[in-house]
């Protein structure tokens, strides 16, 4: 029965010593999972802090992006209004300058129509000014036009006007014969005669001579008509004047 006891003692000894071994045991292993769990957490903790961190960078970054970009776009706006300045600075100097130059073309334009210039009327080579050249032509048109009165006029006006002009020999021959046609002969003779003296080699002299001749017909100077196809026949013998002179001569004798 003692033995039976001890033996019962022994077992429940070592039922409490394998008990506790097993609590052990499971309390080691329990230690070690809160230590698992605990670094897990630990490092779960520092990948979403640096994650955090992480995202917080960025988000600066991103931030300082967007403003550096901002800033970018505000540069490229002022330097689009600065180019568009200049640009419409240089349209208005181009157009400033193309101004300047036309009224340079136009003033030169003035400047060369209002010098001097070689002419060359009757077969006489001079210088005249536009005005002047102007003035013949409109009174030479007055004249063609069958105007007599108003090219006797124009005429009268432009040698008072250019007493020394290259166009007077041809002005004072176009103005005797304004003046024949109106049927004023003694003036038109005077005219005739002032031309024959300032240019007796003039192409239309054997036509004054003429001219001359008739208007002394025209006055019932014979005698004089006479003397003057003499004159004509004698000085200029070849031209076309001096035939009607000779014709005319016949007739009158």
């Amino acid at each position: 029965m003692r033995l039976q006891a001890t033996w019962r003692q022994a077992a429940l000894a070592a039922f409490v010593l394998c008990s506790a071994a097993s609590a052990q045991a499971a309390l080691f292993e329990d230690d070690e999972a809160r230590r698992a769990i605990l670094d897990l957490r630990q490092r779960v903790e520092a990948i979403r802090t640096q994650s955090e961190n992480t995202t917080q960078r960025l988000s600066d970054e991103n931030g300082q992006l967007r403003r550096s970009l901002v800033d970018l776009q505000q540069q490229i706006d002022s330097m689009r209004g600065d180019l568009a300045r200049m640009t419409g600075q240089n349209e208005q100097l181009a157009k400033t300058l193309s101004d300047m130059q036309q009224r340079q073309t136009d003033l030169d334009t003035k400047l060369k129509q209002s010098e001097p210039s070689q002419v060359q009327v009757d077969g006489r080579e001079f210088t005249a000014d536009p005005k002047e050249k102007a003035d013949f032509e409109a009174a030479l048109g007055v004249f063609r036009a069958g105007q007599f009165a108003q090219a006797q006029t124009a005429f009268a006006e432009f040698v008072k006007r250019y007493p020394r002009s290259g166009y007077n020999p041809s002005a004072l021959f176009w103005l005797g014969n304004a003046q024949y046609a109106t049927r004023n002969y003694t003036e038109a003779i005077a005219n005739f005669r002032s031309m024959l003296s300032m240019a007796p080699d003039h192409v239309k002299a054997p036509e004054a001579v003429l001219s001359i001749a008739n208007c002394q017909i025209e006055l019932k100077d014979t005698r004089a008509a006479r003397r003057t196809l003499e004159d004509l026949v004698k000085a200029y013998p070849q031209s076309e004047a001096a035939q009607a002179g000779r014709e005319r001569l016949s007739r009158l004798r």
